[in-house]
């Protein structure tokens, strides 16, 4: 699904990535773990096309997407990838249905279909009582689940979530790392996920250990 051969990242004199090599099977959830200043974050960046790397190639499916220009790799991007962070970033001025049509939107998709394919989303992740709230109207919880309907929009064929859990609370945190298991196996979707949290790490599919630029062995 995604394979990422011979990654590397310098900021300055800094090399962050030094020569990472890796497979990621499809509809799998996997996690990449290690301590701060591993490289994790800058290499899901890498592998989410938000970053380029210094060397290296990253393909997912048939695309190697590091050829691809900019403009083209945006649109891959918006196409193919959806992105869950720490802090959700919704606009606050937007209700909740607005803000996860914003990526298909941005795709030109049709504003009705699109509308009802949020709203469906939205029904299934159990916040059909809050599609016309506005972020500052609900819980951290139910903002994350907006940010990740907002990540399905445009059916991606990869998830990538950095910390996605790392400011809820206990409850909040263990619904949301179920909902990553019941999308995986509902719409067969890939996670790639940087987190500190070790209950979310051994309940993965997968689990890869960074340190000091490289993955373990």
């Amino acid at each position: 699904m995604i394979i990422a051969k011979n990654i590397t990242k310098s900021f300055g004199n800094l090399q962050v990535l030094k020569g990472i090599d890796i497979e990621i099977p499809e509809a799998k959830v996997v996690s990449i773990v290690g301590p701060s200043g591993a490289g994790k974050t800058t290499f899901l960046q890498i592998l989410g096309t938000l970053s380029r790397p210094d060397t290296g190639q990253v393909f997912i499916r048939d695309w190697d997407l590091h050829s691809l220009k900019d403009k083209e790799l945006a649109r891959f991007r918006n196409k193919f990838i959806g992105f869950v962070f720490q802090f959700h970033h919704l606009l606050p001025e937007f209700t909740a249905l607005e803000n996860v049509c914003i990526p298909a939107l941005i795709g030109k998709q049709d504003r009705r279909t699109t509308e009802n394919k949020a709203k469906e989303l939205l029904t299934f992740l159990g916040l059909k009582d809050r599609i016309s709230h506005k972020p500052d109207q609900l819980s951290g919880g139910e903002q994350q689940r907006i940010a990740v309907a907002r990540a399905l929009i445009n059916d991606p064929l990869v998830i990538f979530a950095d910390e996605p859990s790392g400011n809820l609370d206990t409850q909040n945190k263990q619904e949301l790392h179920q909902l990553f298991f019941s999308l995986r196996d509902k719409f067969n979707k890939t996670f790639v996920i940087v987190t500190h949290d070790m209950q979310l790490a051994e309940m993965s599919d997968v689990r890869l250990s960074m340190h000091d630029g490289k993955m373990d062995n």
